[in-house]
């Protein structure tokens, strides 16, 4: 089947707008739209800039928006959009650095903000850090993410107010401190209670609609908010 790939370009350096600029594209063989990518900058046009590595699913690179979806490149195939035309645009809320490429810069930040690692008490264990499976299953979702930041590019609080921390770095904090191996103290977490953290989700669930990995960060902030609001009641009480 013959295709039209449209794909957004931009380099800020030098081009004064953003444009779409088309490709022809056609396989016999079934290819993935990164594969797809791939040839056309091979044979077409070397300047063609996006981003990608492991090219199954795993590193997360490949995250941008295919025909309106915000999609893994490297797992979609040409042939399941169901169109000869594809549309790829760069993950939005982040800065275009150039065509497919975004800046992920704030999207690391935040993640960083929250610690995202296990805090020990200090007291080295005899043997390991063990945990019971049970107690893995209460949060074991949220270690399947892939870090490809399309939940944080779906996310509409984002788009509003970019001091927002985001889907995955607070559905990540609930993954730390739900973890019984996890010392840090409460107030140590209980930063994120602001309106750029832990009370900024809106609960639309675009997050969990954009996330290949069915991570469900949504329900991950929503789990933290209860937890909180716990922790916070038992503090009052031994106050009194």
């Amino acid at each position: 089947m013959k295709y039209t790939f449209k794909i957004f370009r931009y380099d800020p350096v030098k081009d004064g707008q953003p444009c779409f600029q088309e490709y022809p594209y056609e396989s016999r063989e079934k290819r993935t739209i990164l594969e797809a990518l791939m040839e056309i900058r091979n044979e077409q046009d070397a300047t063609l800039s996006f981003r990608y590595s492991c090219r199954e699913a795993v590193c997360g690179s490949c995250g941008m928006v295919i025909n309106g979806r915000l999609e893994l490149a490297c797992r979609t195939m040409v042939d399941s959009l169901g169109s000869p035309l594809v549309i790829l645009e760069p993950l939005p809320n982040m800065e275009i650095q150039k065509d497919l490429v975004v800046d992920l810069e704030p999207f690391w930040k935040a993640l960083g903000d929250v610690h995202p690692y296990l805090v020990g008490d200090g007291k080295p264990p005899e043997k390991e850090h063990g945990i019971e499976d049970k107690e893995m299953a209460k949060f074991e979702r949220y270690t399947n993410c892939i870090l490809c930041a399309c939940c944080y590019a779906a996310c509409p609080v984002v788009t509003r107010d970019a001091r927002y921390l985001g889907p995955i770095a607070l559905a990540k904090l609930y993954r730390f401190v739900q973890d019984p191996r996890d010392a840090r103290p409460f107030a140590d977490w209980a930063r994120v209670n602001t309106d750029t953290g832990l009370w900024g989700c809106d609960t639309v669930f675009k997050c969990n609609e954009a996330c290949p990995k069915d991570v469900q960060p949504a329900h991950g902030i929503e789990a933290l908010r209860r937890k909180f609001v716990i922790e916070r009641l038992k503090k009052m009480l031994r106050l009194r």
